[in-house]
């Protein structure tokens, strides 16, 4: 039997090593070349992640088994998650998933395991959906505001800061702006 594991995080600031450490550490002896780790957001589903697609589609066979850290990195919510372990069982993949205390998750406690984890996963998600919802309205109601800066603004401190006789590389600092920014506005008229 063929060990595959899958990683994935959400940010590029973030790194799949310490989940690859954590598998390994549970007694799964997986190949480099069959570990794959990808970065994208767990909002996406599980098939329209580009490199878990091609895992499943095109390196994973009939008596292989996939080991995950944690249930979410099945799918983006209960439903996706249930889509993707009954098509790996179809594909007589066996899947481990080392968060929850039932290994088989094709066993009937093991759906029924999947079932209660990915609802507390979902309803989690939800819960902090409504908590950044309620701090963007508490910021407004504040009013703070909101968004990315209006780019005649960013023009203006660019161009101001110009005329000061510095160079893009000082005016970036200054403005604690990235180089590419004061490049794009360094051009431009006032308005």
């Amino acid at each position: 039997m063929r060990i595959f594991a899958y990683c994935r995080v959400s940010t590029t600031e973030q790194t799949t090593e310490n989940q690859i450490i954590a598998i390994g550490q549970k007694g799964y002896d997986v190949n480099e070349s069959r570990t794959i780790s990808e970065t994208v957001s767990g909002s996406v589903e599980a098939m329209k992640r580009e490199k878990f697609k091609m895992l499943i589609n095109h390196q994973m066979e009939s008596g292989d088994m996939l080991v995950v850290l944690k249930l979410d990195r099945l799918g983006r919510d209960n439903i996706d998650v249930q889509n993707t372990i009954n098509l790996l069982i179809e594909k007589q993949i066996k899947v481990v998933c080392l968060d929850l205390p039932v290994s088989d998750l094709a066993s009937s406690e093991g759906k029924l395991m999947l079932q209660m984890f990915s609802a507390f996963a979902e309803f989690e998600r939800n819960r902090i959906r409504e908590r950044t919802k309620e701090g963007l309205e508490r910021a407004k109601a504040q009013g703070k505001k909101l968004g990315r800066p209006q780019a005649h603004a960013t023009t203006n401190l660019v161009q101001s800061k110009k005329a000061e006789g510095l160079s893009q590389s000082k005016v970036a600092e200054a403005l604690g702006l990235g180089i590419a920014t004061v490049k794009r506005h360094w051009n431009k008229m006032n308005s």
